[in-house]
């Protein structure tokens, strides 16, 4: 975990596309919102290696975001289900339930559905406030926290050392 960190710290700060960072952070929302243990959310994470994001981003993001989900829970249910009960759908869904393999995914599930659909929707306005995110960090925030005194005091704990470490070595790697 901590080498994750440091490689998402290293991008933040590097010269990593903050576009491929932001595409992290979307991906990790798509598949934060969708509930994890069924067969279309490992489907959907290793198709997310097939695109070109810092997948640091990615893991934090999903880290993060499933620990709030709780909180969007209720509506992303209610949202499943709304999808889920489209008269013009029903033959659809009675098809791919009766499909080898593809109940395993869980569709039909409402959390799954609407997880989907608010994740599919929310990802682009999320790659747009994450990119604008990172540079607002890189641009203003990274050199004020850097040269403030409390993060040169905060850098002496075990921990925040461990990271530095990490990250001066994954500088020296070339990340």
């Amino acid at each position: 975990m901590i080498k994750a960190i440091a490689k998402l710290i290293v991008a933040l700060n590097g010269n990593v596309k903050k576009s491929q960072i932001a595409a992290g952070f979307a991906w990790g929302l798509l598949l934060a919102l969708i509930p994890a243990g069924n067969a279309f959310w490992i489907v959907l994470l290793l198709v997310s290696f097939f695109f070109k994001h810092n997948h640091g981003s990615m893991l934090l993001g999903l880290a993060v975001l499933k620990l709030l989900l709780p909180l969007a829970a209720s509506p992303i249910d209610t949202l499943g289900w709304e999808i889920l009960h489209i008269d013009r759908l029903q033959p659809l869904l009675t098809t791919m339930y009766n499909m080898p393999f593809v109940p395993f995914t869980k569709f039909n599930n409402t959390l799954v559905a609407g997880g989907l659909v608010s994740g599919i929707i929310l990802w682009l306005p999320a790659f747009f406030l994450f990119k604008f995110l990172v540079s607002l960090y890189r641009n203003t925030l990274s050199p004020k926290i850097r040269n403030s005194k409390i993060i040169k005091k905060i850098a002496k704990f075990p921990f925040i050392s461990a990271i530095s470490k990490a990250v001066a070595k994954s500088i020296g790697k070339g990340a």
